[in-house]
């Protein structure tokens, strides 16, 4: 049984029902928190539980900083939570952080983590609010400079008051002491007093009233004017102004007295800026530069219609499907427009992306040594894609290549259609089961379908394996039946007749 003062004391319990004619342990420590952890370690060293202490905090038990007693392990989260929860200026929050401190250290070591815990959440609130507090503080401190007959080197004292919402002049003496490490200093505040003098550590003194501040300095005038000029009306959003800056903290700064005049200026002066600047078609740097699209609508023209030429160009602006986004470019297809033999693909690869030409990559070359063994010259030939764009899946640095999807296939579809109008080939060479697809109208196996020659309308299709199959499998069967299917391909397109 405890007692103060020969007197047993009772207190309801703060966390639920206390048993009846249960006895509370007064617990008389300074209010801060270091006071409070010593004296929490020494409770809770002697086994005492939450419901059987009377927490009372005491101003006048300030004095030396107490002695470190060995407590119970916890999370490293609940000493930065325990240090936010004890600037609250809640009657509770004492009792609520030992609740905490106890859970914690007999069997719920995860309780942090609980946020819907009734005791978790009214220290999350506490510190949110501290928080909030300190962040307010630090944004709307207003120093002004007053004589300091004590300074040597005629330097002045700077002196600020400040009304915080919670007990936080502890809390934030570290993030002043490193901003102005410079300068001797004061903060005034109803709680206590922060005081630095340019080195050392900070020191405390007991609360004031606002009449102990400065009402302004010298220096005042020329803030005004510079806040004055860096405002701008054209930027102005009132709530977000109202809630950055609440209007309780405007008797502090000296700018505060400007703001409802600017404020209703801010319209007025919008206007006048808009009708300045609004006739005006040259920067201040020189002509207005052409819009891309502009630009690229000039290209177009330039170009003869039903063209191949128009065509790329036309395509380079698609945004058909989302594959423009990560892509670097369109890959168009290139060739002569009188080209015998269409060679039509799945989608370009990252070679071809950062080249912009088609089958330039590893695919490209063995393409490049099957061709010249089946007796093709590629600059005879007209080299496209059913996809213009490279789809892949990034990998740290790598871009993995994604199979397109069907919809990407078919917004493609109109670009490829326009190139083999224009062309009117005798043969188009598919190569793989995508550009078979696309251009067959219907599923292919490449695999029973290879080497023959296919009739679509007036079109004639061979379908084949893709180069990068063949670069895969690293089969010699496969490379020979390539370069048989091509010599075919060869053979056909020379003995065919143009389409008219």
């Amino acid at each position: 049984m405890a007692r103060r003062r020969g007197v047993t004391m009772h207190q309801p319990s703060l966390f639920g029902q206390a048993e009846a004619g249960a006895e509370r342990t007064v617990v008389r420590f300074a209010p801060d928190f270091e006071a409070w952890r010593h004296a929490a370690c020494v409770q809770w060293r002697a086994g005492r539980a939450p419901d059987a202490l009377w927490w009372q905090a005491d101003p006048a038990a300030r004095g030396d900083e107490p002695a470190r007693v060995v407590g119970p392990r916890v999370p490293k989260a609940f000493g930065a939570l325990a240090r936010a929860v004890a600037c609250h200026r809640s009657v509770d929050r004492w009792a609520l952080l030992y609740r905490l401190l106890w859970r914690v250290s007999h069997g719920e070591r995860h309780l942090l983590a609980l946020a819907g815990d009734a005791d978790v959440a009214r220290a999350n609130r506490y510190a949110k609010a501290v928080r909030r507090d300190a962040h307010k503080m630090k944004a709307f401190v207003r120093f002004r400079a007053v004589p300091d007959p004590e300074a040597i080197d005629g330097e002045p004292r700077y002196v600020a008051w400040f009304e915080p919402e919670h007990e936080i002049i502890a809390h934030v003496a570290d993030f002043f002491v490193r901003r102005f490490a410079n300068m001797r200093w004061s903060i005034l505040t109803p709680d206590r007093c922060l005081h630095y003098e340019g080195r050392g550590r900070p020191w405390f003194s007991a609360g004031t009233h606002a009449a102990a501040a400065p009402a302004g300095d010298a220096l005042e005038d020329a803030w005004r004017v510079y806040y004055r000029s860096i405002f701008n009306p054209a930027r102005l959003k009132r709530r977000a102004m109202q809630s950055e800056m609440p209007a309780k903290y405007w008797k502090n700064m000296p700018e505060a007295e400007l703001i409802p005049s600017l404020i209703a200026g801010a319209d007025a002066r919008v206007a006048a800026m808009e009708a300045q600047c609004g006739g005006s078609e040259r920067l201040r740097c020189g002509p207005r530069p052409e819009r891309p699209a502009a630009r690229e609508a000039a290209a177009v023209a330039r170009t003869p219609e039903a063209s191949l030429e128009r065509l790329q160009l036309q395509a380079a602006a698609c945004r058909g499907c989302p594959l423009w986004r990560p892509a670097t470019r369109t890959v168009f297809g290139e060739g002569p427009a009188d080209a015998r033999i269409a060679v039509v693909g799945e989608q370009p690869g990252d070679a071809e992306d950062l080249a912009g030409r088609p089958f330039v990559g590893p695919a490209g070359r063995l393409l490049d040594r099957a061709l010249a063994e089946a007796g093709l010259d590629r600059a005879a030939l007209y080299l496209t894609n059913a996809v213009k764009h490279f789809k892949f899946t990034p990998r740290g640095k790598a871009r993995i290549h994604a199979k397109p999807a069907y919809r990407e296939v078919a917004a493609c579809r109109p670009w490829l259609d326009a190139e083999l109008e224009l062309l009117r080939p005798a043969l188009v060479v598919c190569l793989g089961a995508t550009a078979a697809r696309t251009l067959l109208g219907r599923p292919v196996t490449v695999a029973r379908q290879r080497g023959r020659i296919v009739e679509v309308g007036e079109r004639a299709c061979l379908v084949t394996f893709h180069p990068a199959h063949v670069l895969r499998s690293g089969a010699d069967g496969d490379y020979r039946d390539f370069v048989a299917d091509l010599a075919r391909a060869a053979r056909r397109a020379h003995e065919g007749v143009r389409p008219v």
